[in-house]
C-alpha cells in the first residue's frame, strides 16, 4: 500500500515539492554560509519524493544551532515551502483518493518550517535516531 501511495503521490505533489526544496537547496548552497541549510534542504527533496512509510523525528543530538539555524530558515525559505505545502494539499483534498496524499501534505509542514535537527527514519523503526 505504501508503493501505491508513493508512486500517486510522485505523479500528484511529490515531484513538483521536491524542486522547491531542490531550488531553495541550490540558492542555499550558492550563498557559502547557508551550505547547512542546502544539505538540510536535499534532505528534505528526497523525504518529499517518497514520504509514505518514513516518519520525521528528533534527532538527540541537536543543539542551540539548529535553533538559531530553524530561526533563520523560516524567515528565509520555510514559510515559502510550507505555502506550497498547503496550496498542493488544498487540490489533494478535493478528491476522495487524494485525502491521504493532502493530509501527507499538511504533515510535511513543520519539517518545511524547522528542518534543523530533525532526522528522516523508516516508520518501522521510528526511534533508530535514538540508537533503539
Amino acid at each position: 500500500m505504501k508503493t501505491l501511495l508513493n508512486v500517486i503521490w510522485l505523479v500528484f505533489a511529490g515531484a513538483w515539492l521536491a524542486l522547491g526544496y531542490v531550488a531553495a537547496g541550490i540558492v542555499c548552497c550558492v550563498l557559502i554560509v547557508t551550505i547547512p541549510f542546502g544539505i538540510a534542504s536535499f534532505r528534505i527533496a528526497s523525504y518529499v519524493l517518497w514520504p509514505f512509510g518514513r516518519t520525521i523525528v528528533e534527532k538527540p543530538n541537536a543543539g542551540a544551532l539548529s535553533t538559531i539555524g530553524n530561526v533563520i530558515w523560516l524567515l528565509v525559505a520555510g514559510i515559502w515551502l510550507a505555502i506550497g505545502h498547503v496550496a498542493t494539499a488544498i487540490p489533494l483534498f478535493v478528491s476522495i483518493i487524494g485525502i491521504p496524499m493532502g493530509i501527507a501534505n499538511l504533515k510535511l509542514i513543520p519539517v518545511s518550517l524547522v528542518p534543523l535537527g530533525k532526522q528522516i527514519v523508516p516508520t518501522d523503526s521510528p526511534f533508530a535516531a535514538y540508537g533503539h
